[in-house]
């Protein structure tokens, strides 16, 4: 997979029998868990969360969820909008659904608040390299695409154009919505909003698993 691609469309059946199980599914969990840590660093840090947070805190003071049960309920509602963009679930997506909201409120339960400035910049650069990294890892694993992901999959799919630039696209429309259903956004959020995607991108180079099958599938593109 080339850095400014995604990986090769497979079912979730596919995903399963693709081989290297013993390292991608220690992979994807790694992923998802430290993905949902990530947030909370960010939303603690109070220089600026991911776009999604700032969705998910809009969505929360609307409803009255807690913040890992609204990341919950907009990670389901945006499946929908994978139908046109034929986006495939595999056990990355059940999982993320489940995993990075949780992973989120657990965190908040040993994470100290930071009180002056320095650890609260320390809190959002820790952050924002595991928000991109985590990221790039559970995706590497090569288990499906998170429901928010498989936006940026989908998309990158349909239209050829690279991940950096898909995925900049989406989390500026996605942090405009939750600002305006009240979610708190700074320029800490814009510099995530615009350093997501080239970040996930240089990260994949080194988490994206390499299975069988792949070296064919690049001759049959090529060909």
């Amino acid at each position: 997979m080339s850095a400014s691609s995604v990986a090769r469309r497979m079912t979730a059946g596919e995903q399963l029998r693709a081989g290297r199980n013993a390292r991608r599914v220690p992979q994807l969990l790694v992923g998802l868990v430290g993905y949902g840590i990530s947030v909370t660093f960010l939303v603690e840090s109070g220089l600026g969360a991911s776009s999604w947070s700032v969705l998910a805190e809009g969505v929360s003071e609307r409803t009255g969820l807690s913040f890992g049960w609204a990341t919950n309920l907009i990670a389901v509602a945006v499946l929908v909008f994978w139908i046109p963009l034929r986006e495939l679930p595999g056990l990355g997506t059940l999982l993320n659904v489940l995993l990075v909201g949780l992973s989120a409120d657990f965190a908040v339960w040993f994470l100290p608040p930071p009180d002056t400035l320095a650890p609260r910049f320390g809190y959002y650069l820790a952050g924002l390299l595991m928000l991109t990294f985590f990221d790039a890892v559970y995706l590497g694993a090569r288990f499906g695409s998170g429901p928010r992901d498989g936006l940026m999959t989908g998309a990158v799919r349909v239209t050829g154009k690279p991940i950096w630039l898909v995925r900049t696209g989406i989390e500026v429309a996605v942090l405009t919505v939750g600002w305006f259903l009240g979610g708190t956004a700074g320029l800490g959020t814009l510099v995530i909003a615009l350093a997501m995607g080239p970040l996930v991108q240089q990260f994949l180079r080194r988490t994206t698993v390499r299975l069988p099958g792949d070296d064919l599938d690049n001759t049959a593109k090529s060909g």
